[in-house]
């Protein structure tokens, strides 16, 4: 298979501070990632070099074939799929859903004048459809719940059809029926062959949908395991990551964590 990701010994440093040590990951075609770690482990830094949104203080990182550094990063990034709350806070309130999604078309947020063609409005309506806000389709993105927000980021993130979809915590702030909600549309998003390769980052395991093959663990900026998520979503790989004892469990396709009793 194909290296969509590559990224060696990548490094982020800022002021005194390590953001990221010298990950080495690589990600496949037909992969589903989860990268998983405590506040501070890096992830979101780490989703910023795949996004191609940052460039490493070191290593290398090649992102769909292209080499950081040596690409036009604004051809290369309609073709990565990005949800995330940096982007969310740049949507304007008073946006409607539908422009919220096929704005992505042109790589902005807010409309403005640019043109759309009846193709771009018949995507945007079926990711709409496909994750269960359609009918939000003219109400303003202010007035939707976190839930409804979340889902209408994730069509947008799909409109120009990207090779990669990364999803920096699309659970964060949902109660528990939203989260469900969520997840139960990932887990088809992830079990559907045409489905871009996709990359979770979040902090918990119940997060995480049925579907998603791999795990990277980060601490501290570094990779502390990464590879088949059944054998890295360990007990003893979850407390190492964590700093604290935690018992792994997994039903019905679900992992959860607790603390050990």
């Amino acid at each position: 298979m194909s290296s969509v990701l590559d990224l060696q010994g990548v490094s982020v440093r800022r002021d005194n501070s390590t953001i990221l040590d010298a990950v080495d990951w690589q990600v496949a075609e037909g992969e589903r990632w989860v990268v998983l770690g405590p506040n501070g482990a890096g992830k979101t830094t780490l989703l910023q070099i795949a996004s191609a949104r940052m460039h490493p203080t070191s290593g290398s990182a090649e992102i769909l074939g292209e080499r950081l550094g040596a690409v036009d990063v604004f051809e290369l990034r309609p073709r990565i799929g990005l949800a995330s709350a940096a982007l969310a806070g740049n949507i304007p309130d008073d946006e409607r859903v539908r422009d919220v999604v096929v704005t992505a078309a042109y790589g902005v947020t807010g409309r403005w004048r640019e043109a759309y063609e009846d193709f771009d409005d018949e995507r945007a309506a079926d990711l709409l459809a496909a994750f269960g806000v359609d009918a939000l389709a003219d109400r303003t993105f202010g007035t939707l719940s976190e839930g409804e927000r979340k889902r209408v980021q994730i069509a947008r993130a799909l409109m120009t059809d990207p090779e990669l979809l990364l999803l920096d915590e699309p659970a964060a702030g949902l109660d528990l029926g939203g989260r469900e909600e969520l997840v139960a549309a990932l887990a088809e998003l992830a079990a559907d062959e045409a489905s871009p390769v996709l990359v979770l980052v979040t902090h918990h395991p119940e997060e995480i949908p049925p579907g998603f093959t791999h795990l990277m663990l980060l601490r501290d900026g570094a990779v502390h395991r990464a590879g088949p998520i059944a054998e890295v979503m360990t007990s003893q790989n979850l407390s190492d990551a964590f700093g604290t004892p935690l018992e792994a469990t997994l039903v019905d396709g679900r992992w959860s964590a607790r603390a050990a009793r």
